[in-house]
């Protein structure tokens, strides 16, 4: 019976990748690689029209006062949906942290496919980047945005360390340590699971649950659950990595606190702080992704079953009546675009993750994939950042999302055991 059932998912997961076009996306992943080099390491942000005093005056007036602030953001609300390029008038390009994690591990992937060092390099570059940019003030390395970052909660400022932040340069320092076993990188990543481990204090929530917070400061912005995932899943693989008993402890509570934070329906909102209940595709993503990390790493049946439910939700309600990613399926708010590249990227990684599984889930990679191919990638290279009501927004934005649309497209051609070509 047991082969019966293999030899099923097996099947399933051959017919998956036969009708992906592998060669298109490597093409893709090759030019974007091309304009990654004419174009730079730093960028402008979705948070560019909000990062200066003025941007962070009018949205910190928003939610004090919505009335009066809904006049103040109007200005950078309208260029946003009809003149994208205006943010540059607002703020400046910068490096983020979160992005060049993204980078090393999707050059880490190209490496792993090609047999060339060149990528190789690439990625230890932004390894290198990381370690220069970690957050100054912390004991341990730690990353976060290099700009001021306004929030219903209040101001985070600048170099304030982010729990969804720092696993991906965990991850990063990983997957580039499995290639050359570079010992500084494994010191790294131990310093990382402490920090998360011992700098973000724990709330209980029930007898076996607690929610961490969204950076260092105690319960600034609890109940957050994707937060919790992210924690959950870092300090799961750290536990192991480390042999660490402290770590798997932590991260059971964290993970409890999103299990039981899903809702019937098998959705989850994005916080249970009564003011952001919200159901977004990416954060949907992120807690589905950190569960079937989790899965893969313990065989948790309590994550296949919140992991089922997830998916069935997600398939259903996060996609249009075409199969192509829309952004909510309870918006907070009034939008100006149509669709956002992140949804993109990030279908495309939980897809990779559970390939084969899930029919429905496979079938929307796809119908995403053949998205991105034709409509999402422009002339030069360069990814469109969102979809607008009127036209696009073709700004590049390293974190918004162009390096997660980078390391998904190069982690679904190694999990196809794509031959990927020399660096040209």
């Amino acid at each position: 019976m047991n082969l019966e059932i293999d030899s099923a998912v097996v099947s399933r997961t051959e017919a998956v990748e036969s009708a992906l076009p592998l060669q298109r996306t490597g093409s893709a992943v090759a030019k974007f690689v091309k304009w990654l080099d004419r174009y730079g390491e730093e960028s402008y942000d979705f948070q560019t029209y909000y990062s200066g005093a003025v941007g962070r005056k009018a949205k910190r007036l928003y939610y004090s006062y919505p009335k009066l602030g809904t006049l103040a953001v109007l200005p950078m609300v309208f260029s946003e949906a009809l003149f994208p390029p205006g943010r540059q008038l607002f703020w400046k390009p910068q490096r983020i942290p979160i992005a060049d994690a993204h980078y090393a591990m999707g050059f880490a992937f190209l490496a792993e496919m090609s047999g060339d060092d060149r990528y190789y390099k690439r990625a230890v570059h932004f390894l290198e980047v990381l370690q220069n940019t970690r957050c100054p003030g912390y004991d341990e390395f730690t990353w976060g945005y290099p700009f001021h970052w306004e929030t219903m909660l209040g101001t985070i400022p600048p170099e304030t360390s982010l729990i969804t932040t720092i696993p991906y340069a965990y991850e990063a320092f990983q997957e580039v340590h499995r290639i050359d076993g570079n010992a500084r990188w494994r010191d790294i990543m131990h310093s990382i699971a402490r920090h998360a481990f011992r700098d973000y204090q724990d709330v209980a929530t029930s007898a076996k649950a607690a929610s961490c917070p969204y950076t260092p400061v105690p319960n600034h912005s609890l109940m957050v659950v994707n937060a919790n995932a992210y924690r959950a899943y870092l300090l799961t693989n750290a536990a192991i990595e480390f042999s660490d008993r402290a770590f798997e402890e932590s991260a059971a509570r964290n993970l409890n606190f999103v299990l039981e934070a899903q809702n019937p329906d098998g959705s989850w909102f994005y916080a249970l702080d009564g003011k952001r209940a919200f159901i977004d595709h990416f954060h949907t993503c992120f807690v589905l992704k950190a569960l079937a990390k989790i899965e893969a790493l313990t065989g948790d049946s309590d994550c296949t079953s919140a992991i089922k439910r997830g998916v069935d939700y997600y398939t259903r309600n996060l996609f249009d009546d075409a199969g192509i990613p829309q952004p909510f399926s309870r918006a907070p708010r009034l939008t100006v675009y149509r669709r956002e590249l992140y949804d993109f990227a990030e279908c495309v990684n939980l897809a990779v993750l559970l390939r084969g599984q899930f029919p429905a889930l496979d079938n929307r990679l796809t119908v995403t994939l053949d998205q991105i191919l034709s409509r999402w990638q422009t002339s030069d290279g360069s990814f469109r950042s969102r979809q607008l009501y009127f036209g696009w927004d073709n700004t590049p934005m390293h974190r918004w999302a162009s390096s997660q649309m980078f390391r998904s497209l190069c982690l679904l051609l190694r999990a196809n055991d794509y031959t990927f070509p020399s660096y040209s």
